[in-house]
């Protein structure tokens, strides 16, 4: 078995734009897409990102200290958000809509 990395090193010709953001920016960008549930392609093709490093940096296999604080703190602010947005609403619809973002983000702070 050869050393190479199997994964295509980035989206096929035309299909993304070009990333000229620095590694640490990158890493920032994918953590707080990935933290809203935005598919690793999707990322790749809106932001030009390297799919390799969004694989790898959702593998744990590069940053992986870094990456999963990030993710965890764009969560928080995620919550942050919805919490913010439920207030707007009244009687049960804002309860409805808080007790749905609060459980979203424990099932995601299960997830690695």
């Amino acid at each position: 078995m050869t050393d190479q990395d199997p994964r295509t090193p980035c989206p096929p010709l035309g299909y993304s734009c070009r990333c000229d953001l620095p590694e640490s920016r990158q890493i920032e960008l994918v953590a707080e897409f990935h933290a809203y549930r935005i598919r690793p392609t999707r990322i790749a093709y809106r932001l030009g990102i390297d799919i390799a490093l969004i694989e790898s940096l959702l593998a744990g296999e590069r940053d992986q200290q870094r990456f999963q604080s990030l993710v965890r703190y764009y969560r928080r602010n995620r919550l942050g958000q919805r919490i913010r947005d439920a207030e707007r609403q009244r009687g049960q619809r804002a309860f409805e809509l808080r007790r749905e973002a609060q459980r979203d983000f424990d099932a995601e702070i299960d997830m690695p």
